[in-house]
């Protein structure tokens, strides 16, 4: 039988990844991997199966992707994140090369989908998901804001300082401070 890969719409982060996980047991649908917007089950599922795994996933807030080019916007999105989290080691690659290897498309397209879609590019979106790590860093209060710089492959925490300044209008080591709440989650960005 061929393996089916579902694209699944808010699965962000761990947790996300684990509720999956734990809906899927649930149903007793069998997979093979589950990734960030991702499952990978070892055949497809009957219509009742896949109805009902569609109103569980409902229930917490996800959803299956059925059209192309939110499909398209899931990935990126998914890459970004693993990217900026780190869990997922690319090596030295930027991230069109990165896209381009990951999502069997031209890169342009996959640019112009994401911008049509989302309303900012690609880029600007990965601006948006590090800084809302950087303001999660910071909350902790665990790491410097060299650390942080270090950790988010900034080439100095003067030009983290600056990027952060000029995106959200503060400085890190005052946002650091206020301990400021006011963090988006990932699948708002």
């Amino acid at each position: 039988m061929q393996e089916l890969i579902l694209q699944i719409k808010n699965v962000v982060c761990g947790r996300c990844k684990i509720t999956l996980q734990n809906i899927l047991l649930r149903l007793e649908i069998p997979y093979t991997k589950i990734s960030l917007g991702e499952v990978v089950l070892p055949e497809p599922l009957s219509p009742g199966a896949l109805y009902k795994l569609e109103e569980e996933l409902a229930k917490v807030g996800f959803s299956l992707l059925q059209d192309k080019n939110e499909r398209i916007v899931n990935k990126v999105k998914s890459i970004v994140i693993e990217l900026v989290y780190r869990e997922k080691d690319f090596g030295f690659k930027n991230l069109s090369d990165i896209l381009k290897e990951e999502i069997p498309l031209d890169y342009s397209h996959i640019s112009s989908v994401f911008s049509k879609t989302e309303g900012k590019t690609i880029q600007e979106f990965q601006n948006d998901v590090q800084m809302e790590r950087i303001k999660e860093l910071l909350e902790y209060g665990e790491k410097t804001i060299s650390e942080i710089a270090d950790e988010m492959e900034y080439s100095s925490a003067a030009y983290l300082s600056a990027r952060f300044k000029k995106y959200m209008g503060i400085s890190p080591s005052t946002y650091k401070r206020q301990y400021q709440k006011d963090r988006k989650p990932l699948d708002l960005l």
